[in-house]
């Protein structure tokens, strides 16, 4: 596999989704979760949203209930409570797995392309992966970098 093109991941509903549909696109994408600390990064999430998907930019929300149990409920009530909670648009998945023998290919994918501190393992919730328009990870983001603080990277990959 050589670009997130590759991938299929599930929706909420349980069917595929072929990621060569955001193929053209740049992408942030983030595993989440709905009781942690950096959910309020929801927020700042949309507004990247709404301020770049106009030019081509998606956010991919994969939450996760890996560290500490923090996205309960099922697959629709967390799409749910970020829909009505934090008013966001843009797509959110199926739960998934970002670390151990379950995670999920496209997370095994993004970690290899962009290493973290010491080690490859996702760190926390809210890990973001910045993707240009050929599929390429070019950047990882640590949990407690705000969204606002990519706008900038999100700029200059979609010129």
């Amino acid at each position: 596999m050589n670009t997130i093109y590759d991938f299929n991941v599930k929706q909420t509903d349980g069917s595929l989704k072929d990621l060569n549909d955001y193929a053209g696109k740049v992408l942030l994408i983030v595993n989440t979760a709905t009781g942690c600390g950096f959910t309020p990064q929801y927020e700042g999430l949309q507004k990247l949203y709404d301020e770049f998907q106009p030019a081509g930019f998606e956010i991919l929300d994969f939450p996760c209930n890996q560290f500490g149990h923090q996205a309960p409920g099922s697959n629709e009530e967390v799409a749910e409570f970020c829909q009505l909670t934090y008013h966001t648009t843009f797509e959110t998945f199926a739960k998934i797995e970002v670390n151990g023998e379950n995670e999920a290919p496209l997370y095994h994918f993004l970690k290899t392309a962009q290493g973290g501190l010491l080690n490859n393992a996702i760190k926390w919730n809210f890990t973001k992966f910045l993707v240009d328009r050929k599929g390429n990870v070019v950047k990882r983001y640590a949990s407690k970098t705000k969204p606002e603080e990519i706008a900038a990277d999100i700029k200059t990959i979609l010129a």
